[in-house]
């Protein structure tokens, strides 16, 4: 018998470095063809590059998650390069603006900018993807949370609110598919050594550093577990 992955057809967001580029490399080892989105075209070459050199099928697509007039067009694209997707990983994320500031001292466009990538943009696609999903009676939803969803910190206001926001997305996507087999989670990866991290708290000792996560292991314990679950 031929070996059938887990996952068959992914979109990943935020794909061109980090934990989503690691779940790209990782479900592409494995069978799944993967579709790498993110804003900047050169860097998600590189990485779809390196997963065809490896024997994988992966695709690049150019795209701003916050941006709803290019939602459809992505999930075109994923149709006709990687065909029905069942597993959509939103892992694109924004900070909001460097360093990390109090709320107070954000602006309402600042905030409505951390929504549109954080939250709005997942809503849209899960929108497109998980219709199909309950059609074929087949997909998982996955969102890569922040332990900032439930802990408040100082200067994190933007992306915790978003971050909580999302969570509770994914238990109402949850609740209105009810029992069409379509999962919806919400995963916190934990700290890991990624440039957001870097962004977030720049300056690090070499023994802080080496303390965070790798995110091809972190990536690598999530599947799994979703496999697991499946």
């Amino acid at each position: 018998m031929s070996h059938i992955p887990p996952f068959r057809g992914a979109i990943i967001t935020g794909a061109s470095r980090g934990l989503g580029a690691a779940f790209a490399r990782a479900l592409a080892a494995d069978g799944t063809r993967v579709l790498l989105v993110g804003r900047h075209k050169p860097a998600l070459d590189i990485v779809v590059e390196q997963i065809r050199a490896a024997g994988g099928e992966a695709h690049a697509f150019a795209a701003d998650i916050a941006d709803k007039h290019q939602t459809h067009a992505l999930a075109a694209a994923a149709e006709a390069q990687v065909g029905p997707v069942d597993l959509l990983i939103h892992n694109a994320s924004t900070l909001g603006p460097l360093p990390l500031r109090p709320l107070v001292e954000l602006s309402c466009e600042d905030l409505a900018a951390v929504l549109e990538t954080n939250l709005i943009g997942p809503f849209r696609l899960t929108k497109v993807i998980a219709g199909s999903m309950a059609l074929r009676g087949r997909g998982t939803v996955l969102h890569i949370s922040s332990d900032a969803a439930v802990n408040a910190y100082p200067g994190w206001g933007a992306y915790g609110v978003s971050k909580a926001a999302q969570d509770h997305l994914a238990r109402s996507f949850a609740a209105d598919f009810g029992e069409t087999n379509v999962r919806f989670l919400s995963v916190d990866p934990g700290e890991m050594d990624t440039r957001m991290h870097d962004d977030a708290m720049p300056g690090l000792s070499d023994a802080d550093r080496a303390a965070l996560g790798r995110p091809d292991e972190v990536a690598r314990r999530i599947l799994a577990s979703l496999r697991e679950a499946s």
